[in-house]
């Protein structure tokens, strides 16, 4: 295997060619990772959720990391790193037009709502004012790298 950077341009791609993430937040002191459904778009990444411990972690402490995986056919991979920060998307009037923006980006996609409205069997899922409340929110990206490996029998770019 022979393994290399991806370029902002390589990476950027995957991020929109993608929908399953992998979301590292922190609890405390303790690392709590989920997979999640995203969109990349306009240097931010949305998503969405029930209100849950993912959510309470990147209330009290924002700063997430988040990994994307694109497999081709054989060994070989490309991984995406982001950092950055959860911004949540209420219903506030200045954040109104952004949540919309959110849902309407997520929901051109087959089965965007999973996994972040789905709840263990026996679990209780939280309501509010006789409805769900659903949870849109972006991700402000600080930064992004990527690496990509091959079978030594590729030739390197």
């Amino acid at each position: 295997m022979w393994i290399r950077d991806l370029s902002a341009l390589e990476c950027s791609k995957i991020l929109a060619s993608e929908r399953l993430a992998h979301l590292a937040c922190v609890d405390g002191r303790q690392p709590y990772l989920v997979p999640i459904y995203f969109v990349y778009s306009d240097h931010h990444l949305y998503s969405f959720s029930m209100p849950g411990h993912k959510i309470d972690c990147m209330r009290s402490n924002p700063h997430i990391c988040l990994q994307v995986d694109e497999r081709g056919q054989g060994p070989g991979w490309k991984s995406v790193i982001v950092q950055g920060r959860y911004q949540e998307l209420d219903v506030s009037p200045e954040l109104v037009r952004e949540r919309e923006h959110a849902w309407s980006l997520l929901s051109k996609h087959p089965f965007w709502w999973e996994p972040g409205s789905l709840k263990p069997i026996g679990q209780a899922v939280p309501r509010s004012a006789d409805h769900y409340e659903h949870i849109y929110f972006r991700v402000l990206i600080d930064s992004v790298t990527g690496r990509e490996a091959k079978d030594p029998g590729t030739q390197v770019p």
